[in-house]
């Protein structure tokens, strides 16, 4: 336990001289949060909507930081570690590989709920934020998209050939979604037929259940995204599981 507590340290300390995400997990999401108050104000989403558009909102911009972790961090980490024969170092030692996997998703984990709640404080103090639905069963929600999309990005990271192409992978998935999934593009405001190819995109089906679940929606509503995140996560953990790449 001791020995999990100082590799989970030094991770971390490694993970934040980076800056990536510090600006990405941390800091992006508030900006956006506040660029949506500051553009949509307090004024309901639609006429008879029942909640302001920052409300609608939230949901969305709380998961930037999973998809930082998930689809950018985590790939690249893993891949890097490979390619460095860090984990095949690990292999004759008493500490497992498995370690290193299961201390980074903690890691990204813990970026992902920092910025959570950083992004809650913002709005409830300077943008009038009031959450209508109902804590345990967001963050039940939020968990469950933050396993699809890490799992997502384990696949990759387990995959990938070498840092280079889990670089270019992780960006093919992860630029997409964040500008058309909703996430910094508010989804409602698109043009019909690029909704089309954003409900394409594993991280518009979990804003969709995020917004739901943060507006005090029926969960019935959102069934087909409920099913599409369960379903991602079994699939991408399964298929990194059985071909995952130590070495």
């Amino acid at each position: 336990m001791r020995s999990s507590y100082i590799m989970f340290k030094t991770e971390l300390k490694l993970s934040l001289r980076g800056l990536d995400m510090l600006i990405f997990a941390l800091c992006m999401p508030v900006v956006v949060m506040i660029l949506m108050g500051a553009v949509f104000g307090t004024k309901e989403a639609f006429p008879g909507a029942g909640y302001s558009f920052v409300q609608q909102s939230f949901g969305a911009v709380s998961v930037i930081a999973v998809a930082a972790g998930g689809v950018m961090g985590l790939p690249l980490v893993l891949s890097n570690y490979r390619e460095k024969k860090i984990l095949k170092r690990f292999q004759v030692t008493p500490v497992s590989p498995v370690r290193i996997l299961v201390i980074q998703v903690l890691i990204y984990a813990l970026y992902a709920l920092v910025s959570l709640f950083l992004v809650y404080g913002v709005a409830v103090l300077f943008l009038d934020f009031v959450f209508l639905g109902r804590w345990p069963q967001f963050l039940a929600m939020y968990l469950l998209v933050m396993v699809a999309i890490f799992s997502m990005g384990i696949l990759v990271g387990g995959l990938a050939p070498n840092e280079k192409m889990a670089g270019v992978y992780a960006s093919l998935l992860y630029f997409p979604m964040l500008i058309f999934s909703g996430a910094t593009l508010p989804y409602e405001v698109m043009p019909k037929i690029l909704q089309g190819f954003a409900d394409l995109l594993p991280l518009t089906q979990g804003i969709k259940l995020l917004k739901a679940s943060s507006l005090g929606l029926p969960l019935a509503d959102v069934i087909g995204p409920l099913l599409s995140i369960s379903i991602l996560g079994i699939l991408c953990t399964g298929i990194a599981v059985r071909y995952f790449k130590w070495v």
